[in-house]
């Protein structure tokens, strides 16, 4: 993504205009186990707040704005019409700790720092990947923490080679339509949003550490081994003072 478009990725603006359930879930991957991480991942940390950037649908969002009704918790992302929709489920189910607020990577600015903010499966999408982490490293409070995953060169091979051949990988295949690959994983393909615990330390400097040294791994396998889900701390600046 640019700041004006969408660059290195698919329309996202007309994906959730025309999304039937089943792409729906496609481009929900957080539903399938990474909301239960959000919310164990917070109740572990004692986090007061929370942005979900790249929220899509809400998986992680509603997850543990439900879980953690006293938490404050913020969804992003760029495409209008799946924050509308989001709006409009939270107000039916009375969820009043979640909001939805529009933000598109690299470009994320938001009037607060969270305790934690987290992105997830989101970052393969953005070309300047490296402004993406900074952006959103800025926004953590002192003391929280930045949690996400990426794609590793592993996970570019992988999408490489079922974007030559969608049936490359049918025994193992991503919750995505490998059809859908050359358009959605552009970025990816072209190698410029792919992470590296050595790049994201690089960029941030201060070394990636395994998200599930903090909470237990899912019982389901998600990508683990070319997506993997890290977090960052941001020292607390009266302990560095």
């Amino acid at each position: 993504m640019t700041d004006t478009d969408y660059d290195g990725t698919i329309d996202w603006d007309d994906y959730w205009d025309d999304a039937d359930d089943q792409e729906r879930g496609e481009a929900s991957p957080a539903a399938h186990h990474a909301g239960g991480v959000l919310a164990d991942f917070v109740a572990e940390t004692g986090a007061d707040s929370v942005a979900d950037v790249g929220c899509g649908a809400g998986a992680a969002t509603f997850a543990v704005a439900e879980a953690h009704p006293e938490v404050s918790v913020v969804g992003y992302d760029a495409a209008p019409p799946v924050l509308a929709e989001n709006r409009e489920r939270a107000r039916e189910a009375g969820v009043n700790n979640a909001r939805f607020e529009e933000a598109t990577l690299p470009a994320f600015d938001p009037d607060r720092q969270f305790d934690v903010v987290f992105s997830y499966f989101t970052l393969q999408y953005v070309r300047d990947v490296e402004r993406a982490l900074r952006n959103l490293y800025a926004a953590v409070e002192p003391g929280g923490a930045l949690l996400f995953n990426y794609l590793n060169e592993a996970g570019r091979e992988y999408c490489l080679e079922s974007a030559e051949d969608p049936e490359a990988n049918a025994d193992r295949a991503f919750v995505f339509d490998p059809e859908q690959y050359t358009d959605r994983f552009e970025a990816l393909l072209d190698g410029d949003s792919v992470l590296s615990e050595a790049r994201i330390e690089a960029t941030l400097g201060v070394e990636p550490r395994d998200a599930f040294e903090v909470v237990e791994r899912p019982d389901v396998q998600w990508a683990w081994h070319h997506a993997p889900l890290v977090y960052v701390p941001k020292p607390d600046e009266e302990a560095t003072a």
